[in-house]
């Protein structure tokens, strides 16, 4: 059979690998995001999914518009008529044209309905949840949307979201395969949409957290759900890298240093306390959490900013 792949992060690339390596499957064509400066050096940095399908060398057509929204684009997928169009993590959503070439098969990274939208994996974490999962579904013009066709779940087991895009990515290349070679046989539901929710895109701002303001707790799930992007900083820009959990109810003064240890430095929150291992001041390259505290010589009891 044969597959236009649109996916852009490396939760794609996991799905794309899958789909390459099976024999009575081929990918005619990668539609990806372009190519965007990264870095303080603005370095051009290609997609994920691009980059690794140059580093195999494999014979993948690549085409990277800057929206779908043309003939161009149309005339371009319509001329290979593919058998199915699967899309995992693109970042567009499909015009109707688009999906009317042929069959379009979404991974989404959460149980549908729940989690519709840009940021599914991070907001499973922030809301403390012990299963998620991937649904593959039939795309149409609305935002996650469209009728199921499988899942696939697992439990989150106090992982990061680095962790659990990975196991998510590992998943969702099976259920791909499983739903391709199934798929006439398959029963499309429909999605509930009384028992929807939504995530946002996430941004730069979400990363601000205040000892003062938040507990241990919610801070220590921040961390798991944001980190490595944008992950977590104050407001004076020092960046938390690493940290731990130490306690959800010791009570200090907040904001405060409590304890210093040679594995890093406790800090009292609005309820709780953290052990920040690694930091990284504004500008600056990333430092064990003691060494920072000692070279601004504060102690237990002085407060971090």
């Amino acid at each position: 059979m044969k597959i236009v792949f649109m996916g852009t992060p490396s939760y794609a690339t996991t799905i794309l690998d899958a789909l390459c390596h099976e024999d009575d499957m081929e990918v005619v064509l990668l539609v990806t995001q372009q190519d965007k400066p990264v870095g303080r050096k603005q370095i051009l940095t290609p997609p994920h999914t691009k980059a690794w399908v140059l580093e195999n060398g494999l014979h993948v057509e690549i085409y990277q518009p800057k929206t779908l929204r043309t003939t161009e684009a149309h005339e371009k997928i319509a001329s290979l008529k593919p058998d199915f169009i699967v899309v995992a993590a693109y970042g567009q959503i499909l015009p109707k044209a688009i999906l009317d070439i042929a069959p379009c098969i979404n991974l989404h990274a959460s149980l549908l309905p729940k989690y519709r939208g840009a940021s599914p994996i991070q907001s499973s974490l922030l809301d403390n949840d012990i299963y998620t999962g991937v649904t593959s579904m039939l795309m149409e013009e609305g935002l996650d949307t469209g009728a199921m066709l499988g899942f696939s779940y697992l439990k989150t087991n106090d992982d990061n979201a680095s962790i659990l895009f990975e196991k998510l990515a590992q998943i969702a290349a099976k259920l791909t395969l499983k739903t391709l070679k199934n798929f006439h046989q398959l029963s499309p539901i429909q999605q509930i949409d009384a028992n929807a929710s939504h995530c946002k895109k996430i941004k730069k701002e979400d990363g601000l957290v205040s000892f003062e303001m938040q507990s241990a707790q919610e801070i220590d799930t921040k961390f798991k759900a944001l980190t490595p992007w944008p992950g977590l900083f104050l407001d004076s820009g020092l960046k938390l890298l690493d940290m731990q959990l130490m306690s959800l109810t010791q009570k200090g003064v907040k904001g405060t240093i409590c304890a210093l240890h040679k594995e890093g430095v406790e800090i009292s929150c609005k309820e709780g306390v953290l052990m920040l291992k690694s930091v990284q001041p504004f500008s600056k390259s990333p430092m064990n959490a003691l060494d920072y505290i000692r070279g601004k010589r504060l102690s237990v009891g002085d407060i971090l900013v």
